[in-house]
């Protein structure tokens, strides 16, 4: 068979003019107003009681920190690059995957907010495990809740670190520079197989760590108030960006009934192992086939077009590409195969550069949607795994609860719950939130519905799709220092929720386990190097991790906030709510609910071909309902079978608490 190479990373950048990058620099601006917040709150850190401050701000945050830096910490790297992904994959049908969220901070804020509030002030409590720990007089559970908070909270910063990594690597990889240092990287690292896919994507690599020194220097340094008005900053980010591209991308595809009948017409892509080779061997170096390069097969009327999704390549003396790792067989090339003739069409018209031969070895259809037209605007939507489709309407409904209770059980939320200054502020903030949040969501299910027609093969890295349709656009649009504004917005997302785990993890490894449990009398000077280094050696982990992520990182970020919210929602509002409630009933229900949640997805990933993290689903209802469940009945089981707490826990929660005013 013989096909067409192409390595562009885009068929739709327009803008390759020469000149300066404008784009990057508007995007250097938005990264020195965030390191100038961090250090003017360094500043501010000094005088004042270090862990309060660094920790919660003082507990003194107004109406728009409190709610920005709500919004913006909930909004994390999974709204602007893995729910983009989502819509991208599956189409119209993920607007109904996340209509529970508009209400999340009505039950977030409100079920929760004023009594932890009061809690937290009655006895100076400045962590999640703080507050357990006080409220049932026992150091091992506020050590229980630390480990559970810092297990999830690290698979949380891996898709975190992720996502800012392609966003960064969508904003340089047409810098010459940026391409002749991904080249030589490549070139080292090629031969080591441990670094699994990863191998073949040296300008991820090299984004992951410069992403991560910006995060983990500015977190550090900081401390809480440098996220909440960093967060300000990127919560107003985020919305511009948002509110922008989508009138952007709806006049790019022409409108969006348009769109609409377009992906009417579309079916789901193939994925393939492709064996490519050259009739003449290369003779002075290696031929190099860049990940996300297009092969188009032309013979008549016969079309097939494919994408790569790793980089490889054929070497001096040699006719067939290899793969410079072990992750699949050395010659067997994974991509897609486009089906759509509309996209295999335009992608046809692409220049070509280099003639190659492909053979193909194995092609996988979705298991839901394969040559079905109409299935990317009606539910439940292609899926590429599941036989039932993307979202039976048992799992939508398990979804719009899902999201709107497991919010409220996040310990990061939780945290800005402790922090805000007087309740007049919450009631406020709660409107606030909402409203932002049906100004962010559903107009990405519009936009990427319009990605969908705009840029299609992007199946290869469906969590690059945000940037690369913010680079798309603003080409299109001839504005091409507009994209620097643009991929400001995820990359806020990412940053202010980076930066919130960050703190959290770090709170808890120095105030939970050192201080509480080992150093009850650290001076501040300790306490402030131990907090540094924490922050250090965490992030420098979950960068090491995220070297070979999972390909959705949608699938991570679920993960993670529901096994949280598993784990503590039903505990800490028992706890807030219920005088009766004792240290057993505590216990068990965030050993039950994490068990339950942990054990549903092991047997789901389990049960995955290829060991994908993926969830079974009993009945079609999500793990975070069977184990809120679970929780809630062992819990109340058991504190009705164990001793009542003693009287003076009860007075002293359920009598006159201290309130903000």
């Amino acid at each position: 068979m013989m096909s067409l190479f192409q390595p562009s990373s885009s068929w739709l950048l327009l803008a390759n003019a020469s000149g300066p990058n404008w784009a990057l620099w508007v995007f250097a601006i938005y990264i020195i107003a965030v390191l100038f917040i961090a250090w003017l709150s360094s500043v501010g850190i000094r005088g004042t009681s270090f862990l309060s401050e660094y920790f919660l701000g003082s507990r003194a945050l107004g109406l728009w920190a409190f709610a920005l830096t709500f919004a913006a910490t909930s909004s994390s790297g999974g709204s602007f690059i893995g729910f983009p992904a989502m819509v991208y994959s599956h189409g119209w049908v993920v607007a109904l995957w996340i209509g529970g969220y508009m209400i999340v901070p009505i039950v977030a804020m409100a079920l929760l907010g004023k009594r932890l509030n009061q809690i937290a002030r009655l006895r100076d409590s400045i962590t999640l495990p703080d507050v357990l720990r006080d409220r049932f007089n026992s150091p091992r559970l506020g050590t229980l809740a630390t480990l559970l908070i810092v297990f999830f909270m690290i698979f949380n910063l891996v898709a975190q670190f992720k996502s800012g990594s392609m966003i960064l690597q969508s904003l340089i990889q047409d810098e010459p520079l940026f391409q002749q240092l991904s080249l030589w990287f490549g070139n080292q690292i090629g031969g080591y197989s441990f670094l699994g896919e990863a191998a073949g994507k040296p300008g991820y690599l090299i984004s992951l760590l410069v992403f991560a020194v910006v995060v983990i220097l500015y977190t550090a340094y900081g401390g809480f108030r440098a996220v909440v008005w960093t967060d300000v900053m990127q919560g107003l980010v985020m919305l511009t960006g948002v509110l922008i591209l989508l009138p952007l991308a709806i006049w790019s595809v022409g409108g969006l009934d348009k769109a609409t009948r377009e992906m009417a017409q579309m079916t789901p892509p193939n994925h393939v192992r492709l064996q490519l080779s050259v009739l003449e061997p290369p003779a002075k170096e290696p031929l190099v086939i860049p990940h996300n390069s297009w092969l188009v097969y032309q013979d008549g009327a016969e079309r097939q077009v494919f994408r790569t999704k790793v980089r490889c390549e054929i070497p001096i003396g040699q006719s067939v590409a290899r793969l410079g790792n072990s992750v699949y067989n050395a010659e067997s090339i994974p991509a897609i195969e486009l089906t759509y003739p509309g996209h295999k069409d335009r992608q046809a018209m692409s220049e070509s550069l280099q003639a190659i031969q492909v053979t193909v070895l194995a092609r996988e259809p979705y298991s839901y949607g394969a040559d079905q037209t109409g299935t990317y605007v009606f539910a439940p939507g292609p899926d590429p795994n599941k036989v039932d489709g993307f979202l039976p309407i048992s799992l939508a409904v398990s979804f719009f609860f899902m999201w709107t209770f497991s919010t409220a059980g996040q310990p990061s939320n939780m945290v800005r719950l402790m922090a805000f200054s007087n309740t007049q502020t919450l009631r406020r903030a709660i409107f606030a939130v909402s409203i932002y949040y049906s100004l962010i969501y559903f107009p990405l299910v519009l936009i990427f519905c319009c990605a969908r027609v705009l840029l299609p093969g992007w199946e290869t890295e469906p969590d690059r799709i945000m940037p690369e349709m913010a680079r798309a656009t603003s080409a299109l649009a001839n504005m091409p220092w507009l994209a620097g504004l643009l991929l400001a917005a995820p990359f806020a997302a990412v940053m202010s929720t980076m930066d919130s785990f960050l703190l959290m993890i770090s709170s808890a490894v120095v105030r939970d386990v050192y201080q509480n449990n080992y150093n009850p009398n650290a001076s501040e000077k300790t306490i402030k190097r131990i907090t540094y280094a924490t922050t250090f050696i965490v992030g420098v982990i979950g960068m090491v991790v995220a070297i070979n992520p999972p390909t959705l990182l949608q699938d991570i970020i679920i993960f993670t906030g529901t096994g949280l919210s598993t784990s503590f929602l039903v505990a800490m509002f028992l706890m807030l709510y219920w005088p009766r409630y004792n240290l057993p009933g505590v216990v068990s229900a965030i050993l039950s609910g994490f068990g339950t949640h942990v054990a549903l997805y092991a047997i789901g990933t389990g049960q995955h071909p290829t060991f994908a993290m993926t969830a079974y689903e009993p009945f079609g209802f999500h793990p975070f309902v069977c184990g809120t469940l679970v929780s809630l009945v062992v819990s109340v089981c058991v504190t009705l079978a164990s001793e009542q707490p003693s009287r003076d826990i009860v007075r002293r929660y359920f009598g006159r608490p201290q309130q903000p005013e």
